[in-house]
């Protein structure tokens, strides 16, 4: 790995744990409690809290679901004009390393935009979101199989779906090559 990608996630993990901190302190919450309400060791968040670790993807919509806030609040990602560039910003990666989210934008209207890659002939099963939360994705090259609450829909390239995030869903890449998707996801928490 070179030290430039390893300078950025640490730097990362330190913006996560900073924004982490706030939050979790601006709602009234201990480390204690919110390790309880959403099932991450008390552990764990202390050590993302201090910038020593860099959560994976499932803990990371652990606690935006338990903070009820979008996954790029936690990132800190602002400015007039961004440009988000393939594979130069933030990765946020499945514990088994074959889904990867790219988080485009920080959200200001409870909307967020990612860059999702998953591996060939590979499936990433998400955990369900709180209700409220509405997924659109792209397929912007290759095919993808969305498992949406027991039913199946396939997506070729260009083709996109829209389902409630709280429901069970699973994505999975049937070919021989990288599935690249574009994600929008819309939280109503108000």
């Amino acid at each position: 790995m070179n030290t430039e990608h390893s300078l950025k996630e640490e730097e990362a993990g330190k913006v996560i744990g900073a924004n982490l901190r706030q939050f979790r302190i601006n709602k009234g919450l201990s480390i204690e409690a919110l390790a309880k309400q959403i099932g991450v060791s008390k552990l764990t968040l202390i050590k993302i809290e201090g910038g020593e670790a860099n959560p994976t993807l499932s803990v990371i919509w652990k606690i935006a679901n338990g903070l009820n806030i979008p996954i790029t609040a936690l990132l800190s990602i602002e400015s007039d004009v961004s440009i988000a560039r393939k594979k130069e910003g933030l990765q946020l990666i499945s514990s088994d390393d074959v889904f990867i989210v790219e988080p485009l934008f920080r959200s200001h209207d409870f909307t967020e935009f990612y860059r999702g890659y998953l591996k060939a002939e590979k499936a990433y099963v998400s955990d369900p979101h709180q209700p409220g939360v509405i997924e659109y994705i792209t397929v912007m090259s290759g095919e993808l199989i969305v498992e949406v609450g027991g039913e199946s829909y396939h997506l070729e390239e260009y083709d996109s779906i829209r389902f409630k995030g709280n429901l069970p869903h699973k994505y999975v890449n049937p070919s021989s090559s990288l599935t690249i998707l574009h994600f929008v996801i819309t939280y109503n928490y108000r």
